[in-house]
């Protein structure tokens, strides 16, 4: 009996065909051959014209990495993060095209719709900081008024970038200061303006109905430097949601976020958490609500939204315990676990969709049983024989 076949999806980053996550596929595809299941990695870009075959990345040990003609794999674990390029538009065709393949997850929509779909749900709202969709520069000036911080976040953004943050001052009136990073994830020179002067300062970033203006909550360490907590919940080899880790997240000097390609530092979720809130009681009591949070959240999002197998969330907490959701990400990175020595949740987090994905072939509806109905070729006389139905 054949190994049921897992194609990772992804997108190259640029026309050299690299990509950003091959260490970790390559330990997925190890990991996988353990469990009597065959991985390789592909994009919407490897797939042949006819639509029939694949031109696959597989591994081996001994001769590394290769490529090989494949047939479209039995599940798809969709691993692909948005660009602005034609290489996303090409996965949009894919995912258009081969729909009826056997995912394991499905995109989730922008951060606008995901807050809004979240607040929804009453037990939710408590912990979602206060959003709107940015139109003009009065929702900024609004949201001042209410809050002495503010968050200018893209709608479509990953890692940090585009990012912004407008403080109040507290001893200059009328006076914001300014930081953030540039889509490329630089730090950009923190600028103190006055109100009447942000709306030109903003005016290039191209905001409408790209942005959101968020209420900011104070994170700021003693040391100054920002920080959050990274969670991850994965389906597990039962397909049913569990806690998989979560840990902390510091970010750089003058970076207002701690997103770790952004120069950000991992810490364990207990000592971050001991500089934060110096009652153990209330620690406690946040940790566990955080994981009860995170597992309601993964439920809903995928009874919203279609199959999902795992989410990473980032949370923040105020320092009475509260817990808010900054963001969704559909498409977690695992590094933090590796870069504060948690080995085993690391470990986990790679074979946790392995054994999902296992869990999913076993118990998968006869109907799904298929591979993408193929264009039969067209011979020199099946071309005539169609050449003479249209004349008849």
């Amino acid at each position: 009996m054949s190994s049921p076949v897992l194609g990772i999806m992804t997108l190259y980053l640029n026309e050299h065909r690299a990509l950003e996550e091959r260490s970790i596929y390559r330990r997925m595809i190890l990991e996988g051959r353990k469990r009597g299941l065959d991985i390789y990695v592909f994009t919407p870009a490897d797939v042949h014209p006819s639509g029939r075959k694949i031109e696959a990345m597989v591994y081996d040990e001994t001769k590394g990495w290769s490529r090989e003609w494949r047939t479209f794999p039995d599940l798809i674990f969709d691993r692909c993060r948005i660009q602005r390029n034609h290489r996303f538009q090409q996965l949009l065709t894919f995912r258009e095209k081969y729909g009826h393949l056997l995912f394991l997850n499905r995109p989730l929509r922008n951060k606008w719709t995901i807050h809004q779909t979240l607040s929804e749900k009453a037990a939710f709202r408590q912990h979602l900081p206060e959003t709107v969709l940015y139109r003009d520069m009065s929702d900024v000036n609004r949201m001042l008024k209410a809050s002495p911080l503010v968050y200018l976040k893209p709608i479509n953004g990953t890692g940090g970038r585009g990012i912004l943050r407008v403080e109040r001052s507290n001893k200059e009136a009328s006076t914001v200061l300014v930081q953030g990073r540039d889509q490329k994830r630089r730090i950009i020179t923190p600028r103190k303006v006055h109100l009447s002067r942000l709306g030109s300062l903003l005016q290039h970033w191209n905001m409408k109905d790209k942005y959101l203006v968020q209420k900011g909550i104070q994170l700021q360490l003693p040391n100054g430097r920002v920080h959050d907590y990274r969670m991850l919940v994965q389906k597990n080899g039962e397909g049913v949601w569990e806690l998989t880790g979560c840990a902390g997240r510091m970010g750089a000097e003058k970076s207002v976020t701690s997103n770790l390609h952004g120069g950000g530092q991992a810490v364990a979720m207990q000592r971050l958490m001991q500089q934060w809130i110096p009652e153990e009681e209330l620690r406690e009591e946040v940790i566990a609500t955080a994981e009860k949070f995170g597992i309601n959240v993964a439920t809903f999002l995928e009874d919203t939204y279609g199959d999902l197998c795992e989410l990473a969330l980032d949370l923040a907490i105020d320092k009475n315990g509260h817990i808010y959701l900054l963001e969704v990400n559909p498409k977690p990175a695992r590094e933090v676990f590796a870069r504060i020595g948690e080995r085993s949740i690391y470990y986990k987090a790679i074979t946790q969709p392995l054994e999902y994905a296992l869990w999913v072939y076993r118990n998968r509806p006869p109907q799904e049983v298929r591979k993408p109905v193929l264009p039969r070729p067209i011979t020199n006389k099946s071309a005539k024989a169609k050449r003479n139905r249209r004349v008849k």
